[in-house]
């Protein structure tokens, strides 16, 4: 009977413990210094339901809530034994234009992480998350703030599911789920070694997640055949220096209710790891290389996203995918190719292989009668030394294109910032003494950034293009608080703003 009585006690203190469920609340910073706090919504009716213990416990704890600052009270009611109380700051704070995006969105999502993942160290299995005013940014924030690249560790932290506490905003919840769902795939392809995701296993990857989202994509996975059939000669420059095969992923997803409107074009960089080359890199850092694809995973992934939303539009995803590599096969410093166009390009240096392979990739988004091409890639270290993680830095000679991009930007957190595309730029890439065009500027380091986009715009005709350089943003230290430690995946969400903006404009390009 004492056995009996042991195994059922501790059957039912695991019942409790798995259906235990943590709360994040929110509080507004005070306008006046002997206000009571001033909770959300869904706060005050917490705090009604306790009685006003909230607010009880809240000015007896300590001084007001700073933004981003928690407070942690446990037994205050027996559906939520430990209730996290996370500081706002200021109510409708709106958009700040000395900062460039919403401040309001902002606060949401750094305070729902923070709060989030305080419940996550309770070891607490599921956590409801009250929505702040804006149900999307509190999941954004839940989602992105819980999530960690932890796929080789035996010890985990445990896995903590966010729901929405209340009823108020469920569409917008499931909204913003979406939308950090897809940034933490591109995370966890930027995260991944190199030695897991190669090109194929990218493909191979992005396909799957793709066909269980949307049956209006498909997927081609086009092999080193298909590539010299399209005479991608810089492209496969920097491939062949390696033995992973080449792959050039194509995806077309559906959207729109006419076939035959003109869709969005994305192309992505996707350097699986970027040895430098020939050109070889400092083996200090060089590990974080396994991000160089990171512009074909944020493209990626903000398709799969866009397919989850089932946007009105079309789109076409293009990623050339490989390594870069030394060997005997490899590019050579002072070699000549010939880009897809028929240019050719004098390699002077071949740790500037990413824009070979956009190159080639340009001239085949060409084919589709695009509305718009935007291209990301982590492509100049210039581009981090110049704006550092705060933005991504946006190269266009389209005011239409660069608007729709800015106030994405504002609307995600996820900011951009316009570069030039000087005709001074493009002198410094023409002039070059063995081909059409060199892949790095002649004046060496200086406007890194700027060359790199002036050699771009050598292999584009339309009007509505825009160039990423997302390289100073691939990575996270403490600079985003809603992001751990690691690779980024931005601008994911900015790219999937920006499409849905797109699906809305009706304006014939």
């Amino acid at each position: 009977r004492s056995d009996w009585l042991k195994r059922v006690s501790c059957i039912s203190v695991l019942f409790v413990f798995v259906f235990l469920k943590g709360l994040v609340l929110g509080v507004y910073a005070k306008e006046k210094e002997e206000a009571v706090p001033q909770f959300t919504n869904a706060g005050e009716t917490f705090d009604r339901l306790v009685s006003g213990k909230l607010t009880e416990l809240l000015c007896i704890s300590g001084p007001p809530l700073k933004k981003g600052k928690i407070r942690l009270f446990h037994g205050l009611h027996q559906d939520f034994p430990s209730v996290v109380v996370v500081g706002l700051g200021k109510k409708a704070a709106g958009v700040n234009d000395q900062e460039n995006w919403n401040e309001d969105k902002e606060n949401i999502r750094t305070a729902v992480a923070v709060g989030c993942r305080q419940v996550q160290d309770l070891e607490v299995p599921c956590v409801e998350v009250d929505p702040c005013g804006d149900a999307q940014s509190a999941a954004e924030g839940a989602v992105l703030g819980l999530y960690e690249y932890n796929e080789f560790k035996q010890e985990k932290k445990p896995v903590v599911t966010a729901q929405l506490h209340g009823s108020d905003g469920k569409e917008a919840w499931q909204k913003g789920v979406m939308f950090a769902e897809g940034q933490n795939l591109a995370r966890y392809l930027m995260e991944a070694p190199a030695n897991y995701i190669t090109p194929m296993k990218f493909a191979e990857v992005i396909e799957q997640k793709l066909r269980s989202v949307n049956s209006n994509v498909k997927v081609h996975i086009r092999s080193k055949a298909w590539i010299e059939e399209q005479q991608m000669g810089a492209f496969l420059s920097v491939a062949k220096g390696s033995d992973e095969p080449p792959v050039f992923l194509e995806i077309h997803y559906s959207g729109s209710a006419n076939a035959n409107d003109s869709p969005l074009v994305f192309v992505g960089k996707g350097v699986t790891f970027d040895s430098g080359g020939i050109s070889l890199k400092p083996s200090s850092g060089m590990d974080a290389m396994r991000a160089d694809m990171g512009g074909a995973a944020t493209v990626c992934s903000a398709i799969m996203t866009a397919a989850a939303l089932n946007l009105p539009l079309n789109i076409i995803g293009l990623t050339p995918l490989c390594e870069n590599m030394p060997s005997s096969r490899a590019n050579k410093p002072g070699d000549v190719v010939r880009a897809k166009n028929g240019k050719t390009i004098q390699v002077d240096n071949t740790d500037a292989e990413g824009r070979l392979l956009l190159a080639d990739a340009l001239c085949y988004a060409h084919n589709f009668n695009a509305r718009a091409i935007v291209n990301a890639a982590t492509l100049t270290g210039a581009m981090d030394v110049a704006l550092g993680s705060a933005a991504t830095g946006v190269f266009t000679s389209s005011s239409w294109l660069w608007s729709h991009l800015y106030e994405a930007s504002i609307l995600t957190g996820d900011r951009v910032w316009r570069m030039p595309l000087f005709e001074h730029y493009t002198k410094q890439v023409t002039d070059c003494p063995l081909a059409d065009v060199s892949n790095v500027g002649k004046y060496s380091r200086a406007g890194g950034a700027c060359t790199a986009a002036a050699f771009l715009k050598e292999f584009v005709t339309v009007a509505n293009w825009a160039h990423l350089d997302i390289a100073g943003v691939m990575s996270n230290k403490d600079e985003v608080p809603y992001l751990g430690k690691g690779m980024a995946g931005r601008p994911t969400r900015t790219l999937v703003e920006f499409a849905t903006r797109l699906s809305k404009d009706k304006q014939s390009v």
